[in-house]
């Protein structure tokens, strides 16, 4: 639909490693994931890219208090890393660290062309020391009063209550972070960057000032620039040892401050990426044609709006200035800011582990995010009315209704006889005129008016099935093409729904293009108007929000570790997600006998959902005797984690692309090495063996075992 296609590099706030996601980094990724897919059915290039926050004196002293590396520290926290960016369906193309080599080499030669401008200069300071820690004390770590607006225990380099920025030793009534102790004051020499060098106040004048920034952010850049005419303060970007971070070249025992590395992360996990596609990163960045796209939070714009743009663009050939910097609010809960202390709050860990449908908050978020730096309020009431109401009944609801008449009374095929050449052009532009307006709304970031917009769209849908009243055509064999014709209608308005939605509904999408409609691919926004000529039976799509799944996700951890159980099993059955196999007595046949178990009837063995899955990873799990830890494409669009006892019978690198059944709709089970999320068939005897269970030529995952 765009009339040439872009070049994007887009990334997000970096999260700092000395901890898991939280909610708000959830948030962001969401917004920028979205972004991104819309971007990505236009048919234009992106390059999604972030990076752990590995460096500062936080980790160093969390890793100190714990006994292990700062490096040890940081690799535990990037493995929790994948859960969340899987669960909830983002599609980096790269996640990388700033504490990696590329970040090393970028970091230290922007500083080397900085210096080599004339923009780095050396100056011996004052800085506060804690002499109960023997260490200069991090602007982080110093708390005392705002010396602008008075406000009680601020940080030592800004103020959350005001947005002033200073110097530590501005505060008034100091004291350690660390030790409590009141700090004294100590020389050391740092390395400052001459952000007020009249070259780089010009530049950023022109740069923040003009279209690239929302204009809630550029009238706070300007405030910064004009600080009441004393204009921009010089930043400190050095720190002294002892300090986890990239060593400052020729200058022993300094570091560079977290600040300076850390946006050069997006740099160093994109040139990481390039590498492993085979491109050169400074060819990419030089092509004038690439866009630099930055999502972050509102509490990191001074950074990013000053900072960044001025290093990158004093430091020259091969970096680029950003495009664009995409700022966005809190997520706060119930109308209060989230607290885990007091329990206010959701965690994305727990939504997961519960099973959540990662596509309802993608949908609830989006529904209330939009291009401005507003706050986003997550009320478990609305969420849940939102969800059932929305997607459920109204866009769901549309195919569920449809298809089955097409399947049932004309073979799946989709055609409007009763409607004319006219109709059926103004029905076809009025979607790509849809189409169109969503793909702007995405850019612009107003996914909230996409969503609106959608759910009028699914109400007109629904009110025109309704009145055409089809379980009424159905019993007139003379009203034949009426019937084929609400329906088709119905379930094209519903394909032009889906390809809206796709950005925010991936996995669902992906399910309606494929199994719904056959198309083999992933949805594009010339989709919209497509009119495919069958369609499938119709499969179940998305279920409701049950309220108690809300008190579940409200209650927190301890409901998480705590799921329904599934009904007993044997004592040596189903450990570790293998089913539980079939045995045999002596004088019978192998693993064959007569069943001992109570019959059920068709409806019991209906409940459960059993789904062809593809192993496309398998590993040992380390201080496990028997268990195996298997990565499984079960056609909905994520991976599942699946724990077998099967490391007996099997080395985890021959399960790779494997075909096998699972139960798909088994509760989640918190084991000691994380959730496993359902459990794959085998069968055993008496003696030594457990054997995979295998489909036969053809099967796919997701299909139904039936």
């Amino acid at each position: 639909m765009s009339a040439s296609r872009r070049r994007l590099f887009v990334t997000t706030a970096l999260p700092y490693a000395n901890g898991p996601f939280h909610i708000g980094h959830i948030m962001e990724y969401i917004q920028a994931d979205v972004w991104v897919r819309a971007q990505r059915m236009g048919g234009h290039e992106v390059h999604f890219v972030c990076a752990d926050d590995a460096h500062g004196a936080p980790i160093m002293l969390k890793a100190e208090s714990e006994g292990v590396t700062p490096q040890a520290l940081v690799a535990c926290v990037a493995a929790t890393r994948p859960k969340h960016l899987a669960g909830f369906r983002i599609g980096f193309d790269h996640w990388h660290s700033t504490d990696s080599p590329e970040n090393v080499e970028l970091s230290q030669d922007i500083y080397r062309k900085l210096k080599s401008a004339g923009l780095i200069e050396a100056r011996t300071i004052e800085q506060f020391y804690d002499p109960v820690k023997a260490m200069f004390l991090p602007d982080r770590y110093i708390k005392g009063e705002c010396p602008k607006c008075g406000a009680a225990d601020q940080y030592g380099d800004a103020c959350e209550n005001c947005s002033s920025v200073y110097s530590p030793t501005d505060l008034k009534k100091p004291y350690s972070a660390l030790s409590g102790a009141t700090p004294v004051l100590r020389t050391s020499e740092h390395h400052f960057f001459r952000l007020s060098d009249p070259a780089c106040v010009a530049f950023l004048r022109d740069w923040a000032l003009g279209d690239r920034l929302q204009p809630e952010v550029a009238n706070k850049a300007r405030e910064w620039l004009d600080a009441g005419g004393k204009g921009l303060a010089d930043w400190d970007i050095s720190r002294d040892a002892p300090y986890f971070g990239i060593p400052i070249p020729d200058a022993p025992g300094k570091y560079f401050y977290v600040w300076l590395d850390a946006p050069v992360g997006y740099l160093a996990s994109l040139k990481a990426h390039l590498r492993d596609r085979g491109a050169d990163f400074a060819a990419f960045l030089a092509d004038p044609a690439v866009e630099q796209v930055h999502f972050i939070g509102k509490d990191i714009v001074y950074h990013h709006t000053l900072f960044w743009p001025a290093m990158l663009k004093f430091a020259g050939a091969p970096y680029k200035v950003p495009d664009r910097v995409h700022v966005h609010g809190f997520i706060t809960f119930s109308g209060e800011k989230m607290s885990k202390s007091r329990g206010t709050g959701i965690s994305p860990d727990v939504y997961l582990d519960l099973g959540l449908d990662p596509e309802w908050l993608r949908y609830y978020l989006a529904a209330k995010l939009n291009g401005r730096v507003e706050d986003l309020d997550f009320n478990p009431d609305d969420f849940l009315a939102r969800v059932n109401s929305d997607l459920v009944g109204k866009y769901v609801n549309i195919a569920s209704r449809a298809a089955p008449f097409l399947t049932r009374h004309f073979d799946g095929r989709i055609a409007t006889p009763s409607e004319n050449a006219a109709a059926r052009a103004e029905r076809r532009a009025a979607a790509r005129a849809g189409a169109e307006a969503a793909r702007a709304n995405y850019e612009a970031r107003e996914y909230g008016r996409v969503m609106r917009d959608a759910m009028r769209v699914a109400d007109r849908l629904n009110e025109a099935f309704d009145a055409a009243q089809p379980w009424l055509l159905a019993k007139d064999p003379a009203r034949r093409d009426e019937l084929q014709t609400i329906c088709s209608q119905s379930l094209l308005g519903f394909l032009q729904l889906t390809v809206t939605l796709a950005p925010v509904l991936p996995g669902l999408a992906s399910r309606v293009a494929r199994e719904l409609f056959g198309l083999g691919r992933e949805l594009t926004w010339d989709d919209a108007a497509l009119e495919p000529a069958t369609v499938n039976p119709f499969r179940h799509l998305m279920q409701r929000i049950d309220p108690k799944q809300i008190d579940a996700l409200l209650e927190g951890p301890k409901a998480a570790l705590s799921p329904s159980p599934p009904a007993p099993l044997p004592a040596d059955a189903g450990r570790g997600g293998v089913a539980a196999p079939l045995s045999r007595t002596a004088g019978e046949g192998p693993g064959v006998r007569e069943s001992d178990a109570p019959t059920i009837a068709i409806d019991d063995f209906a409940k459960v959902d059993l789904r062809i899955a593809r192993i496309v990873n398998a590993e040992q799990v380390e201080g496990a005797d028997k268990l195996v830890k298997l990565t499984l494409d079960v056609g909905e669009g994520r991976h599942r984690t699946v724990f077998a006892g099967i490391k007996a019978a099997y080395r985890p690198e021959d399960l790779v692309g494997r075909l096998t059944p699972m139960v798909a709709n088994l509760a989640p089970r918190k084991m000691k090495f994380g959730v496993s999320e359902g459990m794959v068939l085998a069968a055993s005897g008496d003696g030594p063996g457990v054997y995979l269970l295998a489909p036969d030529t053809g099967a796919q995952p997701g299909m139904k075992v039936k």
